[in-house]
C-alpha cells in the first residue's frame, strides 16, 4: 500500500518552514482507496515568492486547521504505507519536522518518483513534475497546489509500476507484508485478488518472485494453484508469502506481459518457454498460372511465413475460417486435393479460381487482403483494445514490423502523437514468442480490435 502525497510549504530557512497544504492519496497499486486534502495554518509567515508560485497566502490560511489538528488523520492514512512523492526527501522531511514539533516520532518507508523516473524513464531533459508529466501526456491541473501535484504523481507512479519490469518496487513493498501462518496465508492471499484478466506474481518471504502466470480470472486461477495436489503446486503453497497482480484489461497484454516477465525474471517455478511453442506457419506461393496459393506446413527457419500456429490442426481451422471470410478457393488453400474444380465451386461458394474461371488478378486481391491483415512485416501500427477500466484503452505499438511496447491511455492525443505514445509505453523485446502471441490474438479477436496504421 502506498501513500502518495504532495506538500506545499511556507518557504524560509531550512528546518524552520511550515506546511501550508497537504494532499495524500492512499493507493493500493491499482486504484485510490482513500484520500485526505487540507489547507494548514502554519502559524508563520509565507514567503512572498511562495505566494506567487502557489497562490496560497496568509489570509487564506487564517481559519485553516493547525497541523496538530490533522496529525492523527495523517498518521492513520499513512499507517502501513510506503510514502511516495516527487522529491520524497523534501516532503518526508517536512512531515517529520512538523511531527517533531509535536514530540511524535513519525517514521515511514519512502519512494521518490524523481529517482524512479530517472531509472525507469532515462534520457529526459528534465525530471521536474511539470515537464515530466507533460512529456508523458499526463494531464495536470492546479500546478503547485498539493491536490493537483499529488494526483499527477499518482498517475506517474502508476506508469512507473508498469515500467518496472524487474518488479523492484513490488519486491520492496512485499518485504513489508510477510504472512506467517501458512493456512491463514493462502485464504488471505486469495481474498485480495480480483476476478479480472491480468498477470499475477507469487513471491517468497524474501520478496523473490517465484512464479508468474496469466489468467482471464486471476482469483480463480490462483485458487487452482492453492487447491492443487500437483508437486509443483504444493511447493508453491509452502513458499508463497505474497501475491501481486497487474490488471491488463485484455488477454493480449496479459500474454505479452507474462512472456516478458518469465524471460526477464526467470522465476524458479516457471518452466522455460518451449522453443517449439508454435510448430506450423502459413505460407504463400504463386503457381504457374499466376494464382497466389496458401498452405499450412511445418515452420521452415529459412522461409518467411505470414502467421504461425501452435499445431497443424490450429492452422487448418484458421484456413477453413479464412476460406469463408475472404471467399477463397479450397484447392488453392490446400483444403481440397483435386486436379479439377474444388467442392465449393460445385455448390457455388467458390468463384472458380480452381479452374481459371476467375482471373488471377481478381482472386489475388482477396488473398493479399488476408496477407496484409495478418502479416505486419515492415508495418507501423497500433493495436488498440480494452483497458483496465471504462474510458481507458490499451495500446500495442508495432514499428517497422516489430513489437516496440505496450501501454495504456485515456486521451486520444496520446495515441495520435507518436512521440508522447513512445514515452508512455513499456518497451518489450520483439521475440518470436511475442510475434506469435500477437498474430494468434489478431486471428481470434479481429472484429473487436481497432488497428491504427501510421
Amino acid at each position: 500500500m502506498y501513500a502518495i502525497l504532495d506538500i506545499e510549504s511556507t518557504g524560509g530557512k531550512y528546518n524552520e518552514e511550515g506546511i501550508t497544504e497537504i494532499a495524500i492519496y492512499k493507493f493500493d497499486g491499482h486504484e485510490i482507496v482513500d484520500q485526505f486534502i487540507s489547507l494548514i495554518n502554519p502559524e508563520r509567515k509565507i514567503q512572498s515568492f511562495v505566494v506567487g508560485l502557489t497562490g496560497i497566502n496568509n489570509e487564506m490560511l487564517h481559519y485553516a486547521p493547525k497541523f496538530y489538528e490533522v496529525a492523527k488523520r495523517i498518521v492513520e492514512i499513512t499507517e502501513g504505507c510506503i510514502i511516495v512523492a516527487h522529491n520524497a526527501k523534501f516532503d518526508y522531511r517536512m512531515l517529520r519536522l512538523e511531527f517533531d514539533r509535536l514530540g511524535f516520532d513519525f517514521e515511514r518507508k519512502t519512494l521518490c518518483t524523481v529517482k524512479l523516473s530517472k531509472k525507469l524513464l532515462p534520457g529526459f531533459d528534465s525530471y521536474s513534475l511539470g515537464k515530466l508529466v507533460r512529456k508523458l501526456g499526463i494531464p495536470i491541473t492546479d500546478r503547485h497546489r498539493a491536490s493537483g501535484d499529488a494526483l499527477a504523481t499518482v498517475k506517474l507512479f502508476k506508469l512507473l509500476l508498469e515500467k518496472d519490469i524487474d518488479k523492484e518496487i513490488i519486491s520492496s513493498n512485499l518485504k513489508l507484508n510477510k504472512i506467517s501462518s501458512v493456512d491463514q496465508k493462502l485464504i488471505k492471499l486469495i481474498d485480495q485478488l480480483p476476478n479480472a484478466v491480468g498477470v499475477y506474481y507469487f513471491s517468497d518471504p524474501e520478496g523473490n518472485i517465484i512464479y508468474v502466470g496469466k489468467s482471464k480470472d486471476i482469483k480463480k486461477r490462483a485458487n487452482q494453484h492453492f487447491t492443487s495436489d500437483a508437486p509443483k503446486s504444493r511447493e508453491i503453497q509452502k513458499q508463497v508469502s505474497s501475491i501481486d497482480f497487474e490488471k491488463t484489461g485484455n488477454e493480449l497484454l496479459a500474454l505479452l506481459k507474462e512472456n516478458q516477465s518469465i524471460k526477464k525474471l526467470k522465476p524458479k517455478y516457471n518452466a522455460a518457454l518451449k522453443k517449439d511453442l508454435f510448430t506450423h506457419g502459413l505460407y504463400v506461393f504463386q503457381d504457374h498460372n499466376g494464382y497466389l496459393n496458401l498452405c499450412v506446413s511445418k515452420l521452415n527457419p529459412n522461409q518467411k511465413y505470414i502467421t504461425s500456429f501452435t499445431n497443424y490442426q490450429q492452422g487448418k481451422a484458421f484456413m477453413e475460417r479464412a476460406l469463408e471470410t475472404y471467399e477463397l478457393c479450397q484447392k488453392l488453400t490446400g483444403l481440397h486435393k483435386t486436379k479439377g474444380a474444388c467442392f465449393n465451386y460445385t455448390i457455388k461458394q467458390c468463384h472458380g479460381a480452381c479452374i481459371e474461371e476467375e482471373s488471377a488478378e481478381s482472386y489475388n486481391e482477396r488473398v493479399q487482403e488476408l496477407i496484409n491483415f495478418y502479416d505486419y512485416k515492415n508495418k507501423n501500427m497500433i493495436i488498440q483494445d480494452r483497458g483496465r477500466h471504462p474510458g481507458e484503452k490499451s495500446v500495442v505499438l508495432i514499428e517497422n514490423g516489430e513489437l516496440a511496447g505496450v501501454g495504456y491511455t485515456e486521451l486520444n492525443f496520446q495515441i495520435e502523437n507518436i512521440s508522447i505514445l513512445k514515452n508512455i509505453i513499456n518497451p518489450m523485446d520483439n521475440d518470436r514468442d511475442a510475434q506469435h502471441i500477437i498474430q494468434s490474438y489478431l486471428r481470434k479477436t479481429r472484429k473487436s480490435l481497432k488497428i491504427i496504421n501510421y
